[in-house]
């Protein structure tokens, strides 16, 4: 007996099924895929200006603390991150608001009105009225932040990630 050299229905079929299972798979796979590694792709950076309220609800020459949350969303975790700044009004026009994170190792500082500076009270640093170092281990001065005023409010850029 020889063989047929044509097609058997029972083959046609299979191949078929075949070639129409991969075409579906790779339409329904990449999306999936896509969607699985596209949290771990994003760049994690963000930016935005922060509304501290009307500029003179602070003092002139007291800094004044002011605290906001950010939230940030790393794939399908959710984080909310609290941080706090110094606003020290300088006079009518000049405003300097100041991270209150020490710059040596990232505790926070506390503005002590009777010494009129920042404490740091995890190494004894200790930081002028205008963020200056008084003495301390601190490498640098407390960060500061880029400001606005807007109708009357001040806003802080603030650089995440």
């Amino acid at each position: 007996m020889t063989k047929s050299p044509h097609l058997t229905r029972n083959n046609f079929v299979k191949g078929v099924v075949g070639v129409l299972g991969t075409i579906m798979g790779v339409v329904v796979g990449l999306p999936a895929i896509g969607y699985v590694l596209s949290p771990a792709l994003k760049k994690s950076t963000s930016e935005a200006w922060i509304p501290l309220g009307p500029l003179e609800t602070y003092p002139i020459g007291v800094p004044a603390p002011f605290n906001f949350t950010r939230t940030k969303i790393n794939g399908w975790e959710k984080t909310v991150n609290s941080y706090g700044v110094y606003v020290y009004r300088k006079n009518d026009s000049d405003t300097i608001v100041f991270s209150n994170v020490c710059t040596h190792l990232s505790c926070r500082v506390i503005w002590h009105e009777d010494l009129q500076e920042y404490l740091c009270p995890c190494h004894d640093a200790h930081f002028g009225p205008l963020g200056e170092i008084i003495s301390g281990p601190q490498p640098r001065p407390l960060d500061t932040y880029e400001t606005k005023i807007e109708e009357g409010n001040l806003f802080i850029h603030f650089v995440e990630g």
